[in-house]
């Protein structure tokens, strides 16, 4: 007898993720390999709780519509399952609540932490001989996920992290003030978005001026130092910086930082374009303001990049592939195959290794004056932000975006 799947999602949300969620509906539709797919509301969480929708009746119309909303149609939840040796007890859930469902197949898409919990679920069955087939998808706009060549919804918040960068630039540009700006982006530990923000510079032009990676340290003097010979060229300075930016010894530049931590350890960040601003007011006394595009840069799904969704809907699809040959314990990367053309593939990769592991911007690319780093910059996001996405609308023209929630 067919055995059962559940999906579920996880983490930060994006303009991508619900594609993924379509081609993992639409992977088990095609593959024929289970009898029915479980949704789990807000993930590890949902499940824990059995709060399940049915995800095999949906149809073409709605899976269309999931594919084209961004968030996470299931919702999510940031649950950080404990150590097998520490605790049981959650794990003996789990396995009583698939076993109640028959489930033999576990989709979850998200990022870092989340991979954590594939890992750390795949070696609990595996321990027990259980066989339930855990795949891992990526999703991260952060791009921080090992292996696999870029994350699903990074490609469609750099796009339109470039668009507004390209907006901020030709707004400020139009006064003959001496004005600083600074536009704070996400990145905890990897400048990948902040990279994504400098587009319009690697490809020619001249701004954002500054540009600060958490690659590489944050000397808070020389950043000053380099406001005033600039305003002899321009009257407007752009700073892109991200969020996570630190000094030699490693702390956060992040000036509210509020020494709390999320349930992975992760300390809460926020701050660093006002604490640059400040900074910028008492030592240059130029006009000066920050911009946090925060949650913006993840949730707009009127530019996201059709590419982007596209291929996070084939990862959904190849994952269902890889479940149908009960290969667990993966994730399923996308592996870059060529630039001229652009092309990829998608394949399965053991998780150990990926789960808990970030990958950061090469070192060379975190110099803006040297001209191969910007062709290989250009090079590696340019086809990832490629292409305009359908958005359903309302009889007021207003986007009409999918959720089971």
């Amino acid at each position: 007898m067919l055995k059962n799947a559940i999906v579920g999602q996880s983490g930060g949300p994006s303009a991508a993720i619900n594609a993924t969620l379509a081609g993992v509906i639409q992977g088990v539709k095609n593959g024929g390999f289970a009898n029915k797919l479980y949704g789990a509301k807000h993930g590890i969480q949902g499940i824990l709780e059995e709060d399940f929708v049915d995800l095999s009746a949906v149809d073409e119309d709605t899976l269309k519509r999931i594919k084209c909303s961004p968030a996470m149609a299931l919702g999510s939840c940031r649950v950080k399952l404990p150590a097998i040796e520490d605790d049981l007890a959650p794990y003996k859930k789990i396995e009583e609540i698939f076993d109640k469902y028959d489930i033999g197949y576990f989709f979850y898409i998200g990022g870092n932490d989340s991979m954590n919990t594939v890992l750390m679920l795949d070696k609990y069955f595996k321990s027990i001989q259980k066989p339930v087939v855990c795949i891992g998808l990526p999703k991260t706009i952060d791009n921080d996920l090992c292996i696999t060549d870029h994350t699903p919804g990074f490609g469609s918040a750099a796009k339109y992290l470039a668009y507004t960068m390209n907006e901020i630039i030709a707004d400020t540009q139009i006064y003959k003030i001496k004005c600083v700006t600074i536009v704070e982006i996400m990145g905890r530990n990897s400048g990948w978005l902040t990279l994504a923000a400098a587009l319009p510079r690697v490809l020619g032009g001249n701004k954002p001026d500054l540009v600060y990676l958490p690659e590489t340290p944050f000397d808070e003097n020389e950043f000053l130092s380099k406001i005033n010979p600039l305003f002899e060229k321009t009257d407007n300075v752009i700073v892109a910086v991200s969020e996570g930016i630190k000094f030699a010894d490693g702390s956060y530049v992040s000036a509210q930082k509020c020494g709390s931590a999320d349930l992975f350890g992760h300390a809460a960040l926020s701050g660093v374009g006002k604490y640059l601003e400040m900074l910028v007011r008492d030592k240059i006394g130029c006009k000066v303001r920050s911009i946090e595009l925060n949650i913006l840069q993840r949730c707009a799904y009127h530019i996201a990049s059709e590419s982007d969704i596209e291929e996070s809907f084939a990862v959904g699809l190849s994952a269902a592939d890889t479940a149908k040959k009960c290969i667990t314990g993966v994730m399923n990367c996308i592996i870059r195959t060529g630039n001229n053309p652009y092309a990829v593939k998608f394949e399965p990769h053991p998780i150990q290794g990926i789960a808990d592991a970030e990958k950061y911007v090469p070192l060379p690319w975190c110099d803006l004056e040297n001209e191969q780093s910007k062709k290989e910059i250009a090079d590696y996001i340019l086809p990832l932000i490629q292409g305009d996405v359908e958005v359903f609308t309302d009889k007021n023209g207003l986007p009409e975006y999918f959720t089971f929630l």
